[in-house]
């Protein structure tokens, strides 16, 4: 269990990570922050032109194109803060999930069954994973999870350019050894200037069977409105040779629990990009909806959706209904707000 200085340290180190930054080209550059006994670490992310943070910061510049900047161990004063004051100043310690349904696919323009089929995006799906990444680009993001499809893959990483850390996503490559090996940064300044994106095909878009490839409503003309509607919303009906939304959550929800949960148990903030029906899954599993609850889920493309997990709960914040579209965005720029408060918070402390 983690002692109080190191809990002060971990929350104050996610605050730093969204709030202090280094300047360089006139624009505004993160650095890594961690915590380690008793003290934070920075390490830019660009080299350094200017470094402010009161009178807090020690910074060495190195001869090098890279420089490192060190905290001193400030907080310890805080130790003497009382408990009710602690309470209110650190929270109990949380992590953010962020989920994406992918920008729209050219078979999704077309009305096509596509299921598991790797069709890439419109150009209006581009333009919608650029505008999702703007809607998150100030929450904070440590790993990404994606499926073996390229329009997830797509979404990720277009969103991933607008965020204001401005880290290089990089999708890793575990496949095998030599796969390893082979895509293995040797470079301690280039790999802490990148967010690791994590291929799953478990995320996977539920398996459609025969129907993947026909129009669905040409589909429901041939074999009926009501038999199409039970094949794409019911919960245990499988479409001819494919998966049932059952079948996809068992997988889906596996690998939820087993991979990316203890993610955010440990203080990561993860984005999940992904595809109706296995965000569908997740969503049940977070939400603890119903079979009927979750047949009647309506998923917008290029959505982002939060939730914060905090003991071992996970809070939604921002609905994932299209009706609600304004709510996520709105969160997400109050959330920004939230952090800088919580920043100015410390500080104000550390200087009494």
């Amino acid at each position: 269990m983690l002692s109080w200085d190191n809990f002060i340290l971990n929350m104050v180190a996610a605050v730093y990570h969204q709030a202090i930054c280094f300047t360089a080209n006139k624009g505004a550059r993160d650095f890594l922050v961690t915590s380690s006994s008793g003290s934070l670490k920075m390490k830019p992310v660009f080299r350094k032109e200017r470094c402010s943070l009161r009178q807090y910061v020690n910074c060495v510049k190195y001869p090098s194109e890279s420089s490192l900047c060190a905290i001193k161990p400030i907080f310890s004063s805080l130790s003497s803060t009382n408990d009710s004051r602690r309470t209110a100043l650190f929270p109990a310690a949380e992590s953010y999930l962020i989920l994406i349904r992918h920008g729209e696919s050219m078979w999704n323009e077309k009305n096509l069954f596509t299921g598991c089929v790797d069709v890439p995006l419109t150009s209006k799906g581009v333009e919608e994973a650029i505008e999702a990444g703007k809607r998150i680009r100030h929450l904070p993001i440590d790993v990404v999870y994606i499926s073996a499809l390229i329009r997830s893959q797509m979404t990720a990483m277009l969103a991933l350019t607008e965020h204001h850390c401005k880290k290089v996503p990089i999708i890793v490559h575990d496949e095998t050894e030599q796969a390893k090996v082979w895509s293995q940064i040797y470079s301690e300044g280039t790999e802490m200037q990148s967010v690791p994106v994590i291929k799953a095909w478990q995320l996977n878009e539920r398996m459609y069977g025969e129907l993947q490839g026909f129009n669905k409503l040409e589909t429901a003309e041939r074999c009926g409105q009501e038999q199409v509607y039970k094949w794409r919303r019911s919960y245990d009906a499988r479409p001819p040779n494919g998966e049932s939304l059952e079948m996809c959550l068992r997988r889906a929800v596996t690998y939820f629990k087993e991979q990316i949960e203890p993610q955010l148990s440990s203080g990561k903030n993860v984005m999940v990009v992904a595809h109706a029906n296995s965000l569908r899954s997740i969503l049940m599993y977070l939400d603890k909806l119903t079979a009927e609850e979750v047949i009647h889920l309506e998923l917008s493309t290029g959505v982002p959706m939060l939730y914060i997990y905090r003991e071992n709960q996970f809070i939604r914040r921002g609905s994932p209904l299209a009706s609600m579209e304004n709510g996520v965005y709105a969160y997400t720029e109050n959330l920004a707000t939230y952090k800088q408060n919580l920043l100015d918070e410390v500080l104000d402390e550390v200087s009494l």
